[in-house]
């Protein structure tokens, strides 16, 4: 890319209580990301927050006296026109959809979850047809743009982008980043001096190697988290995987898979916090009000450490860290959602992956794989996918029957009948946020 323009960052979703962590990024490392214009872009019932967000972030700015002019609009065309990098931080329902994808499944026994099983397919429902209406405006305002997906369930967006736009992409966890960092302090080393081999899709991934300053220490890590370590992420209960689960397994499976592993436990879970008259997405609800109170103080110039209690750890260094990598043509090695093309050969080559890629002007380039995949993960993985594809299959044409075997098929769900059940409450539920199935 040419350094020396102008660089217009566009962020959808800017009244996000996440945006804080982004811009502390921005700040950061503005010598290697020089923005000169961030637009902060959301609807209209997001205005307030969008303003106290606003307001957090042109202190930041002004105090780190950076040359970054900040704008704020709800005019996302606005936004978009122009930019070189467009960021999508959306939550199409808020949080009050949110509550009813992890209280529906609850109802029929059913783990409730805002990115998997039944509640992640609601969300793709209600998000993919939102996200390919931006990807209209990049292609017609800034066709040259990147779009960098956060939005959950950031895998089957970013796989739905890929089928049915022109729009280059790539989806952006912070799980992958913040595994690092854990095994990291966990063996007592520098994050740059850790390299790790995730391969799976988003929240469905197996960490299979590990290596420390060019050592393979993968077996000492597995046989640590087989001794009680575990990765720890904010949103998911520390449950043990049993005892020898994990080496047995040859990889170190991903936070979310305690879904799959220890559907039991996490569901009784679930249904325990259900009886105290709530979910996850209530927590939220409470941090989120407390964070922007925090926010609207005027002698408040960072990100407060209670953030942190959001559960987006690690969000500004791996999004900063991507588009940098891109503007400055570095082809360093980060774990990103990208196109497959035969890197999972038991996949299809459209289908959206999770692994390493080397980062570059031209995007994101999977590199192969150390290792087959063994069936244990092979059988899980192609499962899950096939859900994902026909999850984005009933969200772009409202196809009910390809939403009603996505559930039936889903290791979560898994049966017609309970699969038909939680789709027509759910479809009931958000219709306001689901045209396409009227």
């Amino acid at each position: 890319m040419n350094n020396n323009r102008s660089l217009k960052l566009a962020v959808i979703g800017g009244g996000s209580s996440y945006t804080p962590e982004l811009i502390d990024g921005l700040i950061r490392y503005h010598e290697q990301l020089p923005v000169t214009d961030l637009y902060l872009a959301d609807i209209p019932e997001g205005k307030q927050k969008l303003e106290i967000v606003g307001g957090l972030a042109k202190r930041m700015i002004d105090h780190a006296n950076l040359p970054i002019r900040l704008h704020l609009t709800m005019d996302r065309r606005e936004a978009i026109r122009g930019a070189s990098f467009v960021l999508t931080q959306i939550r199409v329902g808020m949080l009050d959809a949110r509550a009813l994808d992890e209280r529906i499944p609850l109802r029929y026994n059913c783990i409730g979850q805002e990115t998997t099983g039944a509640g992640g397919m609601a969300k793709a429902l209600r998000t993919i047809p939102v996200i390919l209406d931006i990807c209209r405006d990049i292609e017609e305002l800034a066709p040259n743009a990147w779009l960098i997906n956060f939005t959950n369930p950031a895998g089957i967006i970013t796989e739905a982008v890929l089928k049915h736009s022109n729009v280059r992409t790539i989806g952006l966890c912070n799980l992958p980043i913040h595994t690092r960092m854990q095994i990291a302090q966990m063996l007592d080393a520098a994050p740059d001096e850790v390299d790790i081999e995730m391969v799976g899709i988003n929240h469905l991934n197996w960490t299979q190697r590990v290596l420390i300053r060019g050592v393979d220490r993968t077996e000492e890590v597995l046989q640590a988290f087989d001794n009680g370590q575990g990765l720890k992420v904010k949103n998911i209960p520390d449950h043990q995987w049993g005892e020898g689960f994990i080496q047995s397994l040859g990889s170190l499976p991903c936070s979310y898979l305690r879904y799959y592993y220890l559907k039991d436990r996490m569901l009784e879970d679930q249904l325990k916090q259900l009886k105290q008259g709530e979910t996850r997405a209530d927590v939220i609800k409470r941090l989120e009000q407390e964070l922007f109170e925090i926010y609207q103080n005027p002698a408040l110039y960072e990100k407060p450490k209670q953030l942190e209690q959001r559960g987006g750890a690690y969000y500004s260094k791996a999004a900063v860290q991507l588009i940098s990598s891109i503007y400055n043509h570095t082809k360093d090695i980060q774990i990103v959602n990208t196109c497959n093309n035969g890197n999972i050969p038991f996949l299809p080559d459209e289908a959206a992956i999770e692994v390493p890629c080397v980062i570059s002007s031209d995007g994101a380039t999977p590199l192969s794989l150390s290792k087959p995949l063994p069936p244990a993960v092979r059988g899980l993985l192609q499962v899950v996918k096939a859900y994902e594809e026909l999850t984005i299959e009933a969200a772009v044409n409202g196809d009910y029957h390809s939403a009603l075997h996505a559930l039936t098929i889903h290791p979560l769900v898994g049966t017609s009948a309970l699969a038909k059940s939680i789709l027509d409450d759910l479809l009931s539920a958000h219709q306001k946020y689901l045209p396409q199935f009227s």
